[in-house]
């Protein structure tokens, strides 16, 4: 396996190692020296290998003249790696860390097999494409994208813990002690400062109705907010995640398509806003809108939020429920897990 850069691009993984290890296969991975993925990896006591890696640019960067060296670098060591290990087929999670270990893979006739989350390819899965036996994709708008037949609609992994929590758990968690609804902010893995500073500019009238939940990104942490009942504040939650999001009613979030299609799994309605074009791709905007347009969310642009549009989408989320809830239970749109697995079986060289 292969994958990092970010949580996003290392958590499907994650998803898969417990069926792959059901169905009798080692996992091993390589990333890069010092990327969020080797923490992520070695907690769950893989063998991992560290490349030299250079970052993957659209924008002017002095780094730009320096960072190819590193790739090249980085496929060299992937090679001898892929060389050494023989493994059946590489499965990669995109992000640029995965783009030396793909090429290096072709140059060993290793297969591989790509997953790409968002609706449109990021860089390194379309330089990877060539390189690739079929690509896995969560949105059917993506097929269009995919060149030479190669594309395969599967939907996103969806880790299975996630779908074990408990709602009590979540409560307890929390503290909260009474029947109010539950509302969980997620503004991303590093936090949003514009979601966080209009949740808690309006955290006086959202309580009135609404326990709250706010994952709000390391170093985010506001003093002032302790021991506020019905208000519940994190920097980072990892093992607590599963029960916080069964507690939870309704969630407002970022756009990143693991999160938001582990809402899809747990019918949760949700109001998104998504990363702005100013400062990404682009790729949470479409997320965000073929979320919308199926029935399953409400968009807020960051650009157009602040405190009175807030508070008037979370109680048009809270009287619209029922539709949300229902347009999501009958998404064709499911968990990708299996249908992956599938793909890198019928593509893995067993010789």
């Amino acid at each position: 396996m292969t994958g990092g850069g970010s949580a996003g691009h290392v958590t499907p993984n994650l998803a898969l190692i417990p069926k792959l290890r059901e169905r009798g296969y080692k996992i091993e991975y390589i990333g890069s020296k010092n990327g969020i993925e080797k923490k992520i990896i070695e907690e769950e006591n893989i063998p991992y290998y560290s490349i030299s890696t250079g970052k993957l640019r659209r924008y002017f960067d002095f780094k730009n003249f320096t960072d190819p060296i590193k790739v090249v670098k980085g496929i060299l060591e992937a090679k001898k790696i892929i060389k050494k290990e023989k493994p059946c087929l590489i499965f990669s999670k995109g992000g640029f860390v995965s783009v030396p270990v793909v090429i290096g893979a072709y140059l060993n006739k290793v297969p591989v097999v790509a997953h790409e989350s968002d609706i449109t390819p990021g860089l390194a899965n379309k330089i990877s494409s060539r390189y690739c036996k079929k690509i896995c994709v969560t949105f059917p708008e993506t097929l269009e994208h995919i060149k030479d037949n190669k594309g395969v609609l599967t939907g996103t992994p969806i880790r299975n813990e996630l779908l074990q929590g408990s709602r009590l758990k979540g409560l307890n968690i929390c503290g909260f002690k009474n029947e109010k609804p539950v509302l969980m902010i997620i503004g991303g893995s590093l936090g949003s400062k514009v979601i966080n500073e209009t949740v808690r500019h309006i955290l006086k009238e959202v309580l009135k109705d609404y326990n709250i939940i706010h994952i709000c990104g390391k170093g985010n942490l506001d003093n002032n907010l302790v021991n506020i009942d019905g208000y519940k504040q994190f920097d980072y939650v990892k093992d607590e995640l599963k029960h916080l999001l069964a507690a939870s009613d309704y969630v407002i979030s970022r756009a990143g398509a693991n999160t938001i299609f582990e809402l899809l799994a747990l019918k949760k309605p949700s109001i998104l806003i998504p990363l702005s074009a100013k400062a990404s791709r682009g790729d949470q905007i479409l997320n965000a809108n073929s979320f919308e347009k199926n029935g399953f969310s409400i968009v807020v642009q960051e650009d157009d939020l602040n405190s009175k549009i807030l508070l008037e989408k979370i109680k048009y989320l809270e009287n619209n429920k029922g539709t949300f809830i229902s347009a999501m239970k009958s998404s064709s749109l499911k968990n990708g897990t299996d249908a992956i697995l599938d793909v890198i079986e019928n593509n893995i060289n067993l010789i």
